[in-house]
């Protein structure tokens, strides 16, 4: 089993996105850094749009984690609706 992780600035409007990616992968483990905030879980991470806009209060767009967006790690596949990163073809 290999970890996938994602990477972004630290900033208010990250931490939205960050308490999304927790509620929806309760495996995920979150690293804060004076700078950055990286959360890595096992296997497959799930960003869903639908949490993401619970946690900010307003309609958000995927292609918005770009903004903010330092690496990450894993197979991506996107939809309007997710972003999944996972080691699975």
């Amino acid at each position: 089993m290999s970890n996938v992780f994602i990477a972004f600035q630290r900033n208010e409007e990250t931490r939205c996105i960050v308490d999304a990616i927790v509620a929806d992968n309760p495996n995920a483990v979150v690293n804060f850094q004076p700078a950055m905030v990286r959360i890595d879980a096992p296997d497959t991470m799930v960003i869903r749009r639908s949490t993401v806009e619970e946690q900010m209060g307003r309609a958000f767009d995927l292609q918005e984690l770009h903004i903010n967006l330092i690496t990450l790690t894993g197979h991506i596949n996107e939809t309007d609706d997710d972003f999944t990163l996972s080691w699975k073809h």
